[in-house]
């Protein structure tokens, strides 16, 4: 099989945290390289960050860590046009891409090879963690649905894609909440933080 990417979305504006939150301290680190570090601890064999706001921050922070990066010119129309920004950017021959918020620096490397080790045993072309019946993140894509992501409803985003194709869709049952959590706000910034010290 080829490789399976990681496409890390990293371009928001950070409106609700009112600081770019992906340089956040988390962990020793910022919160961006946390994410970074947990995916380089798994089976994903590279990765990609999805940069817009904030580029110039971000993008000595790709260098300084070698990770390879693109400009989603789009970025302030939504999540989803990072998405197809980072799918544009993907080599032809990859097999999949796992697709991840650059604010969800609680989502371990177990969790990721789960996903890789149930996509590899079911070819079901979408994989989504669930944790206590509730689907989360990240989730993996297989390239053949490149075309169908660019074609999707920006105001419905990435999660039509399971809808429209709810027969190749496989559930993977996991034990960490960290694949629910995400950071909008100084105030979640401030709970995660206490939780972790």
């Amino acid at each position: 099989m080829g490789e399976i990417w990681a496409v890390i979305l990293a371009a928001g504006e950070s409106k609700r945290m009112g600081y770019p939150k992906m340089l956040l301290p988390f962990n020793g680190t910022t919160m961006l390289e946390c994410v970074i570090a947990n995916i380089s601890q798994s089976q994903i064999d590279k990765i990609i960050i999805v940069l817009g706001a904030e580029k110039e921050s971000l993008i000595q922070l790709a260098k300084k860590i070698k990770i390879e990066y693109c400009y989603n010119e789009n970025f302030k129309e939504g999540m989803l046009s990072s998405v197809q920004c980072g799918f544009r950017n993907l080599p032809e021959d990859c097999s999949a891409c796992i697709v991840f918020q650059g604010d969800q620096p609680l989502i371990t490397h177990d969790v990721i090879d789960a996903i890789i080790k149930a996509y590899r045993a079911s070819h079901k072309g979408i994989v989504i963690p669930v944790y206590k019946k509730k689907r989360g993140h990240p989730v993996l894509i297989d390239m053949k649905y490149r075309k169908n992501i660019d074609k999707l409803n920006p105001a419905r985003g990435l999660r039509s894609l399971s809808s429209l194709f709810s027969d190749d869709v496989l559930e993977v049952e996991t034990h960490e909440p960290g694949i629910l959590r995400d950071f909008d706000t100084y105030q979640q910034y401030l709970k995660g933080i206490n939780q972790i010290y």
